[in-house]
């Protein structure tokens, strides 16, 4: 059972308390030159890309700009390569790996310069993120990730021995951890709302409640057809990530919907959060619950994610197992109220990294899989350079590959049902014996 405070909120994000996402004005015109399917983070970074560089966009959603995972995430900002050099030198060549370890640091410097470009206040504060180990194996993992970095990247990182790890997070139950001295935390929907003036400064039509239910290419141009009407367009990005329709059926059978699920607390004392987190970085954990925390922008309250579930779940049940991993991690929290509990979707590969590339005609950015808080607008960038043929498209994630799955044949995710059995009945159980300690 979770204790709610009085004022909870089931459903409602915490970030929503200060911005909520808004309805836009815009009408949709006749013809553009690049139609932006999508208004979270990558369809608004890829219209001002596209703006800037002389198009006439428009941009076009299936809801409320933002009401997605925009608005719903952690807000921790920060890319880490998801794989080892090996791995990626295997999968794609010594020059592939090469280039996404580097776009590691330049897609975090190119965020850095949008925020201050556009005069985006969103509680952007460079906290450092600890990645922590759950088990001795993992720790090494980290180990040898570390020597790597520092060898082949400009990425900043510190490796935090068990013994000194209390100088970072109130705990016993970690091995170890590897810090990345130049991530950081930001509110996400001021972050959303923030590059949504953006585009409007640009007088760029942002078009609610219009979801794109068809499409047909005659010759070089696409006409998509909505409710409000059909509209023409030379070049066409795809920014739908984990809210991908089955319009897109191609796309949808890569990328698919993971739920994941947050809690914040009530407020607590200062004290009782310089205890818990004296660090006062991002927080993830290495173990397949995919758990992640932070204090709260105005650092009164703990915000957990992770994975409750692989599939839509209660959310009062959702709660629950949050706060019971929580409450393993930090047992002065058992008697902490909560205050609110969401969840939005990730957009997942299933190679779990992103990918900007074109199909049909239609160009894309997604599957950034749990990294999308500074992928997502700087890939939707790229995607929309790549659509007017502009150099500043190039990156490394368009030599990444977007694969389906035989265990994916339809356009609905059915298999996660079999893997949310899977984790949470076995990999899980086996995760928190490897975790005792000795």
């Amino acid at each position: 059972m979770v204790d709610w405070t009085g004022e909870a909120e089931i459903g409602h994000p915490y970030w929503w308390d200060a911005v909520t996402p808004r309805v836009t004005e815009g009408e949709l015109p006749e013809t553009c030159d690049l139609l932006v399917i999508g208004a979270g983070y990558t369809g608004l970074s890829a219209a001002i890309a596209g703006h800037d560089a002389g198009a006439k966009v428009c941009v076009i959603d299936a809801d409320i700009p933002g009401i997605g995972a925009s608005s719903r995430n952690g807000g921790m900002v920060g890319a880490p390569p998801r794989f080892s050099w090996d791995i990626l030198k295997t999968r794609f060549g010594e020059d592939v790996a090469e280039q996404i370890f580097e776009e590691a640091s330049s897609s975090f410097e190119w965020l850095q310069d949008l925020l201050t470009r556009e005069n985006i206040e969103c509680d952007f504060q460079k906290t450092g993120r600890i990645q922590m180990a759950w088990t001795k194996a993992q720790f090494e993992n980290q180990r040898r990730l570390f020597n790597t970095l520092k060898a082949k990247s400009r990425i900043k990182v510190d490796l935090v021995e068990r013994e000194n790890l209390k100088t970072e997070v109130g705990t016993d139950r970690y091995f170890g951890g590897m810090v990345y001295t130049d991530h950081a935390g930001l509110h996400p929907a001021k972050y959303h709302a923030g590059l949504l003036a953006a585009v409007e400064r640009r007088n760029i039509p942002v078009v609610s409640h219009c979801p794109a239910h068809s499409w047909a290419r005659e010759g070089s141009r696409f006409t998509v057809s909505t409710p409000k009407g059909n509209i023409q367009a030379d070049k066409v990005v795809l920014a739908t990530n984990g809210y991908t329709p089955e319009t897109f059926k191609w796309h949808k059978r890569r990328v698919f919907p993971l739920p994941s699920y947050i809690i914040a607390t009530e407020e607590l004392s200062p004290n009782l959060i310089g205890e818990l987190a004296p660090g006062r970085r991002m927080m993830v954990e290495t173990r397949a619950r995919h758990s992640y925390y932070r204090i709260s922008p105005d650092g009164k309250r703990l915000l957990w994610g992770g994975r409750a579930a692989m599939v839509p779940y209660r959310l009062d049940n959702a709660a629950a197992r949050l706060k019971s991993t929580m409450v393993e991690i930090w047992p002065q929290l058992a008697n902490a109220r909560l205050s609110h509990v969401w969840t939005g979707n990730t957009g997942y590969s299933f190679n779990h990294m992103p990918h900007v590339g074109e199909r049909d005609g239609i160009h894309y950015a997604m599957g950034y899989s749990g990294s999308g808080t500074v992928m997502a607008p700087y890939l939707g960038a790229k995607a929309a350079y790549q659509t007017l043929g502009d150099a500043r498209g190039e990156t490394a994630y368009s030599s990444t590959t977007l694969k389906t799955n035989p265990i994916h044949p339809f356009a609905k995710p059915h298999f996660l049902h079999a893997a949310d059995f899977w984790y949470h009945n076995w990999v899980d159980r086996w995760e928190t014996r490897k975790g005792r300690w000795p």
